[in-house]
């Protein structure tokens, strides 16, 4: 029965070996090697920090990757102070079929694709559009506006596309916090903001923390909104690391591009982790 038992337990953790290698572990190892290296001549390399050197002092690379971590930062933020209360009424206020409604309206705009929302968005906010249209019946403008392509749009565009991910998190940890605990914060005579800071937050920490990092995970690595909603000049990394790989066709800068975006978001989530006083496997439940 015990040499079952591990056998059993091998050939289910087989999948999960072969996944985490071959499609996580290995690349990421070859894309180090590859970024490692530099083109001497046509199939001759080297081993070298050339390209890492050039993505630290080429002014252009520097503020492209800067850019795109205060932008996810931004994005994730504003995730999070949208998501919160819309998480916190689905989960404390709204009772039965309402409570069912509300969740689904969170959920059929992932049930296109990203390319197909990130179009919507294109379609209501070009010049000739539903907004634009809006703004001039309104008389809030005199002609067509193109609200297209501005670091403004490109925002909405990533909390838009974040949301659900940040939401489900927060319903879960908020709907196993007790109604009587609130209610004896304000029986205390506790405020409301002083119940939301002493009671519901910490509450909700393990659901703001695992929102938060995937939501920065997805913006720092999104390709698609930047692109179409911020146009040429949005200045995305990953954007970046697109032109490298496929338009230059110089894939060991493109691989330390990559390599970097990889530390960075792993600093940055680790950092969260630590000032919240967390730990990965509290977080992920």
């Amino acid at each position: 029965m015990r040499s079952q038992s591990r056998l059993t337990f091998y050939l289910l953790l087989t999948p999960l070996v072969l996944w985490l290698g071959l499609l996580i572990i290995i690349p990421h190892i070859d894309m180090l090697l590859i970024s490692l290296r530099e083109r001497i001549s046509f199939g001759v390399y080297e081993t070298s920090l050339v390209q890492y050197e050039k993505a630290l002092t080429e002014p252009l690379y520097l503020r492209t990757f800067w850019r795109t971590a205060v932008m996810s930062v931004l994005a994730t933020a504003l995730t999070l102070l949208i998501a919160f209360p819309v998480a916190y009424y689905i989960a404390k206020m709204a009772k039965g079929r309402l409570q069912q409604v509300l969740f689904l309206l969170c959920l059929i705009p992932f049930y296109v694709s990203e390319l197909v929302r990130t179009f919507g968005w294109m379609i209501l906010l070009r010049e000739t559009g539903l907004v634009s249209n809006l703004l001039q019946w309104v008389g809030l403008a005199d002609r067509p506006v193109e609200l297209l392509y501005t670091d403004a749009t490109m925002m909405v565009g990533l909390v838009y596309t974040s949301m659900l991910f940040m939401v489900v998190p927060l319903v879960t940890t908020l709907e196993s916090l007790d109604d009587s605990v609130i209610e004896a914060g304000y029986d205390l005579g506790g405020s409301g903001l002083s119940v939301l800071r002493e009671i519901i937050i910490p509450h909700a920490m393990p659901g703001i923390v695992s929102g938060c990092i995937v939501v920065f995970m997805l913006s720092l690595g999104n390709y698609l909104t930047p692109t179409m909603l911020g146009g040429k000049d949005s200045l995305w990394f990953t954007e970046m690391i697109y032109n490298q790989f496929i338009v230059r066709s110089n894939w060991e800068l493109g691989a330390a591009f990559g390599f970097m975006l990889l530390v960075l978001s792993s600093v940055i989530v680790w950092g969260m982790l630590w000032l919240t006083g967390r730990t990965l496997k509290e977080t992920m439940g």
